[in-house]
């Protein structure tokens, strides 16, 4: 399963340049994470400063 977003996004874009996969794009109101493109890395979770970014587990 992939990562998603939620909504203590502020769109402050530092997962954006982190997704090897570039399956993070802006929406409204926050970013979103294509699951089909994500693998699941963990990498945009790690640079979130609201820690938006949420595991699979997590959901």
């Amino acid at each position: 399963m992939a990562y998603e977003i939620n909504d203590d996004c502020i769109m402050c874009d530092a997962c954006v340049p982190e997704c090897p996969e570039e399956a993070i794009s802006a929406a409204d109101p926050r970013y979103i994470i294509d699951p089909v493109k994500c693998t699941d890395c963990g990498d945009c979770a790690e640079v979130c400063p609201t820690e938006a970014c949420i595991a699979p587990d997590d959901c």
